[in-house]
């Protein structure tokens, strides 16, 4: 391998709050991989509603409303996902690059290895058997140029057909999906209503369930109907519609907001609903007879097991699934990648390139 510079270029997070917290540098150092730790000269890095959220402080308990924006938290209150976040951070969950170096302990042979990580970081304990780390925000992220990672996350993907910008694309969005499609209990033969299917995990959800066997169901806009279809669903409900009642084995949801009620109508007796998002609003309304009146099941999804997403990394080497990227931009040009993500105008995802020059 190539001798590593000193210094990398990258975006770091330096407090809650709006864009302008996203921060470009040219000085920062290049991580030093601890033991049991690879570096990752990051190829690619997909962006995500968590990289907003946790720039906005959404995840703290005293932020309301649908997006959080506007709300400034200080340094030291519980924006990110496990708590207060180390700023200044470097976010970015999403990663496919090449293995740079290698901390103590580290067998020689991962030394150029093209890899990627799930973002949701299994770290199970007695007292907490969902406990977990997230890249880019209980640690650095794959907004740089660098990233250090444990190579107990790491997964071995130069098999793959899938482009770096692919792969970038598959670790949050894809490992969310596959974690709630499984805690709706979707399986073959069950139909299954799938909301915010044009977006990242949405539409990785589609996909997966397609390939499961599922009748699936999309609900989305008019404008990304033909995408959501092209990824699987059978069905397309528009977002202006009212599911019908009493018509889904499963939901998996990633919305929220005031459709919360229409969904659980939509649920058949002992059906599932399972959320793992909240992009129209976290604080929802139901009516309790509805729930327990029809037997249903609600699941909250998260954490991912290992095993689970080592299932998802054997459909991605094997070619079985294929993210939909529809843009990609140099990682210095975050700010419009970010504005163009929050107003929904691409269906799938989009993608960050870090520059592969580094400073003088």
């Amino acid at each position: 391998m190539d001798a590593l510079p000193p210094l990398m270029k990258g975006v770091v997070l330096t407090g809650h709050g709006g864009p302008e917290k996203l921060v470009w540098r040219e000085d920062l150092p290049v991580p030093q991989p601890k033991a049991g730790e690879a570096l990752i000269r990051v190829h690619a890095a997909g962006m995500n509603n968590t990289d907003i959220n946790t720039r906005l402080g959404w995840y703290a308990e005293e932020v309301s409303g649908a997006t959080g924006e506007g709300v400034a938290l200080d340094e030291e209150s519980s924006g990110g996902w496990a708590g207060a976040l180390p700023f200044p951070l470097v976010q970015g969950g999403d990663l496919c690059g090449t293995v740079a170096a290698l901390g103590a302990g580290v067998e020689a042979d991962w030394l150029g290895k093209r890899v990627t990580a799930p973002l949701v970081m299994p770290r199970p304990t007695a007292e907490n058997p969902f406990g977990m780390e997230c890249i880019g925000s209980e640690r650095d992220g794959a907004f740089a140029q660098f990233c250090a990672l444990p190579v107990a996350d790491l997964y071995d993907v130069g098999a793959s057909p899938l482009s770096d910008i692919e792969i970038a694309a598959i670790p949050c969005a894809f490992g969310t999906a596959v974690a709630l499609l499984s805690r709706a209990g979707v399986a073959a033969g069950k139909r299954v209503l799938i909301t915010g299917a044009s977006g990242g995990v949405g539409m990785a959800a589609v996909q997966l369930a397609h390939l499961q066997g599922a009748h699936v169901t999309g609900l989305t806009s008019a404008s990304k109907a033909e995408a959501v279809r092209a990824a699987g669903a059978t069905e397309i409900l528009l977002r202006e519609e009212t599911p019908p009642r009493d018509a889904f084995d499963c939901v998996a949801d990633v919305v929220g907001g005031a459709g919360f009620g229409a969904l659980i109508d939509a649920l058949r007796p002992g059906g599932t609903y399972a959320v793992s998002g909240a992009i129209a609003g976290p604080m929802v309304e139901t009516d309790l007879r509805k729930i327990y009146l029809k037997d249903l099941n609600l699941a909250g999804s998260t954490y991912q097991p290992r095993e689970t997403f080592a299932a998802l990394i054997d459909l991605v080497i094997s070619g079985r699934l294929r993210p939909l990227v529809s843009n990609t931009y140099p990682l210095q040009e975050i700010h419009a990648a970010q504005a163009d993500f929050q107003s929904k105008r691409y269906p799938g995802k989009l993608v960050l390139i870090p520059p592969q020059e580094f400073p003088a």
